[in-house]
């Protein structure tokens, strides 16, 4: 009980708590891909930069341990860089979601076009999707990876909001 009330008390904590789930996520997904050899697709190696960006945040105001106005700062930045990652993570599940033939088919890696193409017009082609981004290789409870990482991105917003910028009573 006294850990609970030291979780929900101590916004330093609760920072790091943040920090150590993204990095949760990051090696997981490392992993699945070394270890179970699941090749990420352009959107998965996307939500995987917006958990990256939410750990560092947490992981800053955790170093920084800020005062109210920072605290309020450090969860908007958490909350607007878990939103974009939750969004193309919710994209990552429509584009599985389409039928069979719906999606276009693979296209060029992510690597190549940032080599040949402005980045801007990557961006675009990758949150359009692909073939490789309708395929599903990988399930836990009936959910493909996309689907857990927006129930992860959004649980780290709500988490941000909770820690950062919820008043604390004492």
């Amino acid at each position: 009980m006294l850990l609970l009330q030291a979780i929900f008390y101590q916004r330093r904590l609760g920072n790091l708590l943040g920090f150590l789930f993204c990095a949760a996520l990051i090696a997981y997904a490392l992993y699945s891909q070394y270890g179970l050899g699941y090749e990420p697709c352009p959107l998965c190696i996307f939500q995987r930069v917006a958990v990256i960006a939410v750990g560092l945040v947490f992981l800053l105001a955790f170093l920084h341990n800020p005062g109210i106005g920072g605290a309020f700062i450090y969860g908007v930045v958490i909350d607007l860089s878990a939103i974009s990652g939750a969004l193309i993570a919710a994209r990552h599940v429509w584009i599985q979601a389409q039928p069979e033939g719906a999606v276009a088919s693979c296209g060029a890696t992510l690597g190549y076009m940032l080599d040949t193409l402005k980045f801007t017009t990557v961006i675009a082609k990758v949150l359009t999707g692909s073939g490789e981004c309708h395929e599903i290789n990988w399930t836990l409870l009936g959910l493909s990876m996309p689907w857990w990482v927006l129930f992860a991105l959004i649980g780290l917003g709500a988490w941000a909001v909770w820690v950062n910028v919820m008043p604390k009573r004492r």
